[in-house]
Order: C-alpha cells, then structure tokens, then sequence
C-alpha cells in the first residue's frame, strides 16, 4: 500500500492533509534531479559540437543556431502547459509521458542523417522536455515538506545551474571522443534509469483525482499557440534581425495578452497567489539564464574557431566554469538566508557582469576561463535567488503552473540570450548583467526565506 506521501503527489487542489515524509525521497530527488539534469544540459550540450555537426550534416551557420535555439524555444515556450497538465492530470502521469518522449527524441537525433531530420528531433526534445520538467518539480514538491522542500529546491537550482556547465564539458567529451551522435546517445541510459526507477520507488499510484475535471478544464490551446508564435517569432527575428518576424513576435503578445484575460482557464490565472514573488523571480531566471547560456555558446565558438582548440579541451576548459556555478549556487542559498533576496541577487549579477568584462582579455587559461568562471559563480547564486524567491509563496495546488513559468523564463531566456547576444561577443555580456543587478534589486522579495526555510537553506 502506498503510504500518504504517495497519494500527496496527485491529490486533488485544495488537499493540505499532512503526510508523512516519504521513505525514498532523497532517493526520488536524485532521479529526478537526473532527469532535469538532462534536460538542462541539452541546451549547450550541442555547442562545442556544433563545428562538427556543421561538417557531418552541411549546416548553416542559421542550420546550427537553430539547433540550438529549436530546442530551447519550444521547451520554454510549452513548459506553462505542461505546468498545467501536471496539475490537472497528475505528476505521476505526465513525468512518464514526457521522459519517454524525451528519450525517444534523443535517439532519434543521435541517428538522424540529416539536418532538417536533426532539427526536428531536437523540437521533439523540447516537448518532451516541456512535459517533463513541471511534473519533476511537482513532484519534488510533493515529496518535501517544510525545512527539507527548502533544501531539496536548493539542490533542484544547483542541479539547474550545473547542468548548463557540466553539459559543454560532457559534449566536448564526446564529441571528440565516439563523436557527437554520442551527446544524444548518452541520455538514453539515464532517461531509461528513471523511466524504470521512479515509478517503482513512489509506489503503487492511486487513482488520480485531480484528472476527474480535466474534461470540464481544458488547457488553454490558444493561449499556448500565441505564446508559442510569440516567442518563436521574437527568437526568430533577432537571430535574422528581421523585423517583420519581431513585429510579429510582438503582435502575438498583444493577442496573448487579450485572450488571457478573457478565457476562463488562462495558462496564467491573474488571481494566482504569490505572483509578484513569481514574477520577480522568473525574471531574474530569465535573465541569468540568457547570460550564462549566451557565454557558452560565444565562447565554444571563440576556443574552437579563434584559438583553434579542439573539442576536447574546449570542453574540459568549462571544467572550472561547473565547479564555480555549483559553488556559486550553495553561497548563494546561505548569502539570502542571512541578507535576503534583494541584495544577494543584484551583487550576483554585478559579479556576473565583472566576469564578462575579465573574459575577453589574455588568453584561454589566463583570460576567458577565469572571466567566465567568475560570471558563472554570480549567475550559480542568481538561480538559486530565482528559484526560491519564485516559489517561495506558492501553493502546493498551483506547483505544476508556477514550476512551469520558471522553467519557461529560464528555457526562453536561453534561446533569447543566443539570438540577441551571439553577434556581440562577451564585450556585449556586462551591460544586459549589471541592467539585470538593478532589476534584481527592484523586483525580488524584500525580506528572506522563513526561519525554517532559512535553517534547511543554511545547511
């Protein structure tokens, strides 16, 4: 029999019964965090392959920003309804659904032949991914109670910030190693590990009840297709520098605007509780997001074309860039236990914009290596700011939704921070970093996490 936690993870919006704490959920946050981990390093796994997925498939050098960019863009752009899927037909439903769809897409790209083949595999990716990430989070959610929610949300972030990191080291690795069909290859094992192993370790699900009004609350098709026009039109004209496309871009947010609040089950209900902590954060996600993934694409490019390195030592040179966004991360969970939201956020990105400002001068080792370790140990700290200043007033009825807006501000910011920043080079990267330190100071919560949050945070 499954125990009460059990049932806490599809019960229905409203249900705060007490539950004890689950017997595996430390063993639960670990395979979840690895199926976000995948996730996550899927957005810049395919940098420093890029030279040789051009070579392999005759890519553009539009070809392989959209590699890039194809993934990201649906990933964040369908992550609100898959927040909503979560809700209303369960975590336990659509954490499967999603993963296999992730996996499957993955070997579909590890085999594909040619460009248009690749690029339509990796948009599979991000629906699966869309899918996937909400329910994970849902999950962890469901599982953690009180002080440990704080701390497993804590290591969540870290998760979230190394996984960009650890991702440009695993492709430099494969790519010249087996070759860089392998960077998609290697999330099968993982994605099959979690598949098998989660379902066993929360047991025998119950019935979901929160699936019985999902026929009377359909999940707004139109308010997913605006935003979905909306930001592949953004991504799309700032890649081409076409303002046709960003006139359109802007177009489909207006209307997005206007069906949300006329449809009665919008993606973002307006009465949501917490949503201005939720907005602060997303943006300060949105914005450390498009920094650091930004980095690592201008920077695979530089080490790989201007320097003439390889692949591997392209990748083993982000070694220090993963152990500082990780450090960055932990310093930054007990920075805002003692100084609060606010200022913690907005130091992480003034040390973020120093870091860019140091990455263009001297060479690889003396140079872009430390610069970029440095922004990326401000931006470790500005996830986790995000993460729990996000959900740090939400109900656990609305943890799909809310997961879902900050997986979408860190997915969109992503694809957003390569199509605007890419021609720029690091000299472009301080000025959006310290706009961002002043954003960070104004729209974050003013106070700190709560006394029990604070002691879990600490530790």
């Amino acid at each position: 029999m499954p125990s009460r936690a059990h049932a806490h993870a599809d019960s229905p919006a409203g249900s705060h019964a007490p539950a004890p704490p689950h017997p595996h959920r430390w063993r639960l946050l670990a395979l979840l965090c690895l199926a976000q981990f995948m996730l996550i390093a899927d957005v810049t796994v395919v940098n420093v392959a890029l030279p040789a997925v051009g070579a392999d498939l005759a890519l553009s050098g539009t070809g392989l920003t959209r590699v890039v960019t194809v993934y990201t863009l649906l990933f964040g752009a369908l992550l609100l309804v898959g927040g909503r899927l979560a809700d209303r037909f369960g975590a336990r439903r659509m954490f499967p659904t999603g993963l296999t769809l992730f996996t499957a897409a993955s070997a579909a790209a590890g085999l594909a032949g040619d460009g248009g083949t690749l690029i339509a595999a990796r948009a599979g990716q991000g629906i699966g991914a869309a899918l996937l990430s909400p329910a994970a989070m849902s999950l962890v959610m469901a599982l953690f109670q009180g002080p440990a929610r704080h701390r497993a949300l804590g290591v969540w972030a870290a998760v979230g910030g190394a996984g960009a990191a650890v991702g440009v080291l695993l492709g430099g690795v494969l790519a010249d190693g087996p070759g860089w069909r392998w960077i998609f290859y290697v999330n099968l094992p993982a994605g099959m590990l979690a598949l098998i192993a989660v379902p066993l370790l929360l047991g025998r699900p119950l019935r979901a009840p929160g699936a019985r009004g999902a026929g009377r609350t359909p999940v707004d098709v139109p308010g997913a297709v605006l935003l979905t026009a909306a930001a592949g039109g953004l991504v799309h004209g700032l890649t081409e520098g076409s303002w046709p496309w960003l006139a359109g871009a802007a177009t489909a947010g207006i209307l997005l605007v206007l069906a949300q609040r006329r449809t009665p089950r919008p993606l973002l209900p307006t009465a949501l509780p917490g949503r201005r902590a939720l907005l602060g954060g997303s943006t300060v996600m949105l914005g450390a997001a498009g920094l650091l993934v930004a980095g690592f694409y201008l920077s695979s490019l530089h080490i790989q074309h201007t320097l003439g390195r390889g692949p591997l030592v392209t990748g083993l040179a982000f070694l220090p860039v993963a152990v500082a966004v990780t450090a960055g991360a932990h310093s930054g969970g007990r920075a805002v236990v003692r100084f609060g939201w606010r200022p913690v956020g907005a130091a992480a990105f003034v040390l973020a914009a120093a870091g860019a400002a140091l990455a263009p001068h001297g060479g690889l080792w003396t140079g872009l290596v430390p610069g970029f370790a440095l922004l990326a140990f401000g931006l470790g700290a500005a996830f986790v700011c995000a993460t729990t200043a996000a959900l740090s007033e939400v109900a656990p009825e609305h943890s799909g939704l809310a997961s879902g807006i900050v997986g979408t501000s860190h997915e969109l910011g992503a694809a957003i921070g390569v199509a605007a920043l890419a021609s720029g080079g690091f000299t472009a990267l301080p000025f959006p970093a310290l706009a961002l330190a002043l954003a960070a100071a104004a729209l974050l919560p003013s106070g700190r996490p709560s006394p029990t949050a604070a002691r879990a945070m600490a530790h």
